[in-house]
């Protein structure tokens, strides 16, 4: 009898006002831009036009991935839940902050281990890691032929970190995975043999208009 396997899809959210100007989002309540609301509706039509389905969504309750989450899930079909274990990484002092006002309030260390917080006050990398790896765990307890999730790019490269088994590391070294704006992985997850299969990242050709 063949083993089952699901499907979950890892979408960062549309350009937000944040990203436009540059800002350290964390947990600062940026909406999507204009050109946000574009990218969500491209890869909408997109996945429409593919025959993609998802079965359930959760999304980070912060704006610009709740507007591109509902952007997409309601050309879906899809049920959305919000759970903010989902939120991006909480940046602390320096959440909503421009380059040069964070570094009046919170300038970066000359050196970051794991366990340094992010703008004095927020998350340290170990913590957000620990998260992704939790949230990884409620997916695999209550599993779904395929879901979808959207959240940010912080807790999303720790969510890789966690699935494919790579430690965290000091002062930012190790691999980062780039998600830029509407762009996903989608893997595949085994658990009779806890074998994972990374079937798409950075996908974008929904994007092509901006290339």
């Amino acid at each position: 009898m063949a083993s089952t396997t699901y499907s979950i899809t890892f979408l960062r959210h549309g350009e937000s006002v944040g990203n436009l100007e540059n800002r350290f989002q964390g947990h600062a309540d940026f909406p999507l831009t204009e050109r946000g609301r574009l990218q969500a509706r491209a890869l909408a039509e997109r996945w429409q036009a593919e025959g993609v389905s998802f079965d359930r969504a959760f999304t980070s309750p912060l704006l610009r991935a709740r507007e591109t989450a509902e952007i997409v899930c309601a050309a879906l079909s899809v049920p959305l839940e919000p759970d903010q274990d989902w939120m991006e990484i909480n940046n602390g002092l320096i959440a909503g902050l421009s380059n040069a006002e964070a570094a009046q309030v919170a300038p970066e260390p000359e050196f970051m281990t794991p366990y340094t917080r992010f703008g004095k006050t927020g998350e340290s990398r170990w913590e957000v890691y620990l998260r992704a790896g939790r949230n990884l765990q409620k997916l695999v307890d209550t599993p779904a032929p395929r879901t979808l999730v959207v959240s940010h790019g912080g807790i999303l490269n720790m969510t890789m970190y966690a699935i494919l088994g790579i430690p965290i590391q000091a002062d930012f070294t190790g691999p980062r995975f780039m998600f830029h704006n509407t762009t996903f992985a989608t893997f595949a997850y085994e658990p009779a043999k806890h074998n994972w299969r990374m079937l798409h990242f950075d996908d974008r050709p929904h994007l092509k208009d901006e290339e």
